[in-house]
């Protein structure tokens, strides 16, 4: 997969955590923002399917009725 450089301004602060949360986990800052952007663009998918569950499973008596099944 081709890489793109990607520049961004933070604070001291949050540069100094990148630093040492990369480090500790004995990784490039680089790939520690990357593993961090791929986390959560899976957990907004992981949340999705988890609501959509959640809506289903409280509805499901509802469109079993419409489709003429009742289910307990």
């Amino acid at each position: 997969m081709a890489k793109t450089q990607l520049n961004v301004r933070v604070d001291e602060g949050t540069a100094r955590a990148a630093r040492e949360r990369a480090s500790a986990r004995g990784m490039s800052v680089n790939r520690y923002i990357e593993e961090l952007v791929r986390q959560d663009t899976g957990e907004a998918g992981h949340t999705f399917v988890e609501a959509a569950a959640d809506f289903m499973k409280r509805y499901e008596q509802v469109f079993a009725e419409e489709a003429g099944e009742t289910r307990r």
